[in-house]
């Protein structure tokens, strides 16, 4: 079972650091869940210290992962359009077959968002999808940074106990 329990905590860590670029998957959480399989396992003795910070900090970071766009998007001057806009090109960008969706994607959603709120104003609505797409860039590699610290985290605790495992 602590083998099986290893191979979906690895897994999962794996799934969080993709997900920390697709909104489709929440990264932090993902990452999260894996390290709380390996402390599941008999070979590794509980640390409610590391799980009960690293939770909070997932916490945050999911909080965070809502803010920071529509931020970016209100300080260079857009609206909720284009917010919504960031969210749905996202999604969109996500499941499209080109090159690069997920970064055009919240881009040309912010934007066209904004063309919807004021289809006469370009220069605004450029500027909005420009402060969204940084917002979701900034988002992005938070969730990834921390998503590697998960993951060496995970591997720095197996390594401890690689003895209990095999």
């Amino acid at each position: 079972m602590d083998i099986l329990l290893l191979f979906i905590g690895f897994f999962l860590m794996i799934l969080g650091i993709f997900g920390s670029f697709m909104p489709v998957l929440p990264g932090p959480t993902c990452s999260w869940i894996g390290l709380l399989l390996l402390y599941f396992t008999n070979a590794v003795l509980a640390n409610y210290w590391v799980l009960g910070i690293t939770l909070l900090i997932t916490i945050v970071l999911t909080i965070l992962d809502y803010i920071i766009p529509a931020q970016g998007t209100k300080r260079f001057g857009g609206s909720s359009y284009g917010v919504w806009g960031t969210n749905i090109g996202l999604v969109v960008g996500v499941f499209t077959p080109i090159p690069f969706g997920f970064l055009i994607g919240p881009f040309l959603g912010a934007f066209l968002g904004e063309l919807l709120y004021d289809y006469k104003d370009h220069n605004r609505a450029l500027k909005a999808a420009t402060g969204s797409f940084i917002g979701f860039l900034a988002s992005s590699f938070m969730k990834f940074v921390f998503c590697m610290v998960y993951f060496g985290l995970f591997i720095w605790i197996f390594w401890k106990n690689r003895s209990g495992f095999f």
